[in-house]
């Protein structure tokens, strides 16, 4: 004896299309309605509301007898929908525990309409950029005044510096970075020597490759170079310290605690390069020298004394004087720029490398046009 098939469950549920009236169609939800429904309910929607959505559309929920989260979710979702492409769309009828859930679900509320994007050209970019380029201005400026506050406090009570925290980092930034700074600073020396050696042998002029790499080495690509070469490696460093603190929120904790990060961490950061970059430009420029010395000495057949006392009679005092001044304000710039810029990192791992890249970026463009504004006026002054 074969047992009879079982008879189809009907759904719990009762969704009925009608025909616009009114210039609104009509959607009756009936019965009892669970998230378990909700892929037939929502295929149905689907397929039948474009269609009824041209002249609007009302969901009448008065033959609902019960309904859950899920299949209330479902519904909000498809007014949504049609209102965000600018479709009218309303719920009517719902009493007792379905009006409740309804405005649990911001069911009732109206969704904004979908604002076409606008097609931003040429000149909206580049005024956009130059906005952002100013707002960035200004905040750089706020925060330069509050390290100017917070160095000020520094030095009338030097016990609330972070002086601990100086050493390792003129260790870090200064030290460590000698080998690098030797080497690069060494190669520029040995190959401006054979750049000008070309030119100055056709002249009978050889000597004067010593004065060309002395004066160039000591008055620009000397501090140059190292700050640089410290902007790649100690400033986007900083920055990205700063940046994983601040996302990770050991900043604030500071604040908790009553330190200040101004003091604790920027300022013996920007200390550290302020004293590190003149020795390592002082350095840079002895070893560029001494590049040019190879060249003179193995190309040009010049004797090492012959060399040495041309160099010293083509410079001054103050030729390595106002390279060391410039290395001084570089540092300043890069160490205030990098740590500006790792406070203002937010969301996350990308953030953090957003604004190290951001700092190692301005720097250079810093670094640039302080070297410009010190030539000018060294030139105006006559120096």
């Amino acid at each position: 004896m074969t047992a009879s098939r079982p008879a189809e469950a009907r759904p719990a549920f009762q969704i009925e299309f009608i025909d616009p009236v009114e210039g609104l169609a009509e959607v009756r939800v009936e019965g009892a309605l669970t998230f378990a429904d909700g892929g037939a309910l929502w295929d149905r929607l689907r397929s039948k509301l474009p269609m009824a959505a041209k002249a609007g559309v009302r969901f009448d929920l008065s033959g609902l007898e019960s309904i859950d989260g899920g299949a209330m979710a479902l519904l909000v979702q498809a007014k949504w929908d049609l209102e965000t492409s600018g479709t009218y769309c309303e719920f009517t009828g719902s009493t007792g525990a379905v009006a409740k859930l309804l405005a649990l679900y911001d069911g009732d509320a109206r969704a904004a309409p979908r604002t076409p994007r606008l097609h931003v050209g040429v000149l909206g970019h580049v005024g956009d950029s130059t906005l952002a380029a100013v707002r960035g201005t200004q905040v750089f400026l706020a925060f330069v005044g509050s390290m100017v506050l917070a160095s000020g406090g520094v030095l009338r009570r030097p016990r609330t510096g972070n002086w601990r925290g100086l050493v390792p980092l003129v260790t870090r930034t200064g030290a460590d970075a000698v080998p690098i700074v030797g080497l690069i600073l060494f190669l520029i020396g040995f190959v401006m020597g054979f750049q000008s050696a070309v030119q100055l042998k056709e002249f009978g002029a050889s000597i004067y490759v010593a004065d060309l790499v002395a004066l160039s080495m000591t008055r620009e690509l000397g501090p140059l170079m190292t700050a640089i070469i410290v902007c790649g490696r100690s400033g986007a460093a900083f920055a990205a310290e700063l940046g994983a603190m601040r996302v990770s929120e050991e900043i604030d904790a500071l604040r908790t605690m009553g330190i200040g990060p101004l003091r604790f961490l920027v300022f013996p950061r920007v200390l550290a390069l302020f004293l590190v970059l003149p020795v390592l430009t002082l350095l840079g420029d002895f070893v560029g020298i001494l590049g040019g010395l190879l060249v003179g000495v193995v190309s040009l057949q010049l004797t090492i004394t012959g060399y040495l006392n041309e160099t010293l009679r083509a410079l001054d005092l103050w030729d390595i004087s106002q390279g060391l001044l410039k290395a001084s304000v570089f540092g300043l710039a890069i160490g205030l720029i990098s740590c500006s810029q790792g406070l203002a990192a937010t969301g996350g791992a990308e953030g953090v490398g957003r604004r190290t890249t951001s700092s190692v970026v301005i720097s250079l463009f810093a670094l640039i046009v302080i070297d410009a504004a010190f030539t000018l006026g060294f030139y105006e002054l006559g120096l």
